[in-house]
């Protein structure tokens, strides 16, 4: 069983994320294929490992030992995993796909250290998350980096950052706002094409607010547009001039004063991040190098 880690590592999918079913999203495989696997462990250890619980599982004395002994190995197959990327040392550029707001403000700053990872160029193509998908599925970026659950068949989909959608002006505004308060600003909003602009009418129809009835000045494609039309509209205007953003996308701005964020009390409108790459490179060394660093930025 040593010869083939895959089992172990199923083993070690199932401990961490606490359940079969997670496990299963998270290797990109069958539920059925986990439980076979775990199955296949226990005929040959000739013992249980694991007892599945209601809320979630449980490791077996056995099934401890066990743990503590794929830890060790695991660590072992990674630090010989990055030895050989220098052996192969192979000269490539990889390319990352991302949308909007995670490609032009969470990511950037990590190009420099992912390609200290791979030893090798790293370029990033920027776009819409259902045209970066796309892309990943025409085999013309190596990993996706989404803001929108597009799921498809043949990827492997990995939960990333949390994500949170606020209310945003270059005006002062209370730091939470009663349902009116809504129809007394003027309103920036993203094309219909946008997952946020699907995320926000489907936060204002269940605080059953009509946001048809707003007063929209202004309908842009990204969210770089929404934060600089913001930026540069009247500061003293009567009615404030407002959007919906990523708070990744503003933080930087929030913290210097220059804009102003507000949320519904008790309401919050959050969203994951998602990390994409083929099923068919689930085993590429690249690919799991970039994964892994980019699941250690998880926020």
């Amino acid at each position: 069983m040593l010869k083939d880690f895959a089992k172990l590592q199923t083993f070690l999918t199932v401990v961490k994320e606490k359940s079969f079913s997670k496990a299963s999203a998270k290797l990109g495989i069958s539920q059925p294929a986990v439980t076979q696997q775990i199955k296949f462990i226990e005929e040959y250890l000739d013992t249980r490992i694991v007892e599945r619980k209601k809320n979630g599982i449980k490791l077996t004395k056995e099934g401890e030992d066990l743990y503590r002994i794929a830890i060790k190995l695991e660590k072992a197959i990674n630090t010989s995993q990055k030895e050989l990327l220098k052996i192969i040392n192979k000269d490539f550029t990889f390319i990352l796909g991302a949308s909007y707001a995670i490609g032009n403000y969470v990511i950037p700053t990590y190009l420099g250290a992912i390609k200290e990872k791979i030893h090798n160029e790293v370029y990033m193509h920027v776009g819409l998350s259902n045209e970066i998908i796309d892309e990943l599925e025409d085999k013309k970026i190596d990993v996706a980096l989404i803001e929108s659950p597009v799921f498809r068949d043949g990827i492997i989909y990995r939960e990333w950052m949390e994500d949170e959608l606020v209310l945003f002006s270059n005006q002062p505004l209370p730091k939470y706002l009663k349902k009116e308060d809504f129809f007394t600003f003027d309103w920036i909003c993203r094309d219909e094409n946008s997952h946020t602009r699907k995320l926000v009418s489907e936060a204002f129809e269940e605080l059953e607010i009509d946001c048809s009835t707003f007063n929209v000045i202004g309908v842009v494609q990204s969210p770089t547009a929404v934060k600089e039309t913001i930026m540069r509209s009247p500061k003293n205007a009567e009615r404030p001039i407002v959007s919906v953003i990523s708070r990744h996308v503003i933080e930087d701005e929030i913290a210097e004063g220059k804009l102003y964020e507000s949320r519904m009390r008790n309401f919050r409108v959050h969203r994951k991040f998602y990390i994409a790459y083929s099923k068919d490179r689930k085993h590429d060394a690249f690919v799991n190098n970039v994964v892994d660093f980019l699941l250690t930025m998880r926020m």
